[in-house]
């Protein structure tokens, strides 16, 4: 990133903010790397989180009716970006436009979730699947 927006690129030239931020964050990067090592394992449990989440959507996607709460779980998560982002980014002085960048992920991640939703409650309808009912039979006849 530092050669895309550093110094003589057209970022570094009209964004010199952008190429003072790249640069101190690669700087802190590279200090954890050589002091605190340990620090980047936070990285890998970072990604793991992101796969078991990722792993989470399959049953939305085999059974969306009877596993719509992982889409009500997802747009909670949505909605918690936003004053995550600004409170935590005002913490550990995080630039104002980065953090509405952040915030972006929980505004545009919430837009799909809801139609998925609608669509999910409609096939509900259709189906006359039945939510919470303990003995489905005892309901059906």
């Amino acid at each position: 990133m530092c050669e895309w927006c550093g110094n003589g690129t057209f970022f570094g030239k009209n964004i010199p903010g952008l190429t003072a931020w790249l640069h101190f964050v690669r700087e802190g990067i590279e200090y954890n790397a050589v002091h605190y090592p340990y620090y980047a394992y936070g990285t890998d449990w970072l990604a793991f989180a992101h796969i078991i989440i990722a792993v989470s959507f399959i049953g939305p996607f085999r059974d969306p009716v009877r596993n719509i709460r992982v889409i009500h779980y997802a747009m909670i998560a949505c909605v918690f970006i936003l004053p995550l982002a600004m409170i935590c980014g005002e913490i550990r002085s995080i630039p104002f436009a980065w953090r509405l960048v952040d915030c972006c992920f929980g505004v545009f991640g919430i837009i799909p979730l809801i139609a998925i939703h609608k669509m999910t409650k409609a096939l509900e309808r259709e189906t006359g699947y039945i939510q919470n009912c303990v003995d489905k039979s005892a309901v059906s006849g």
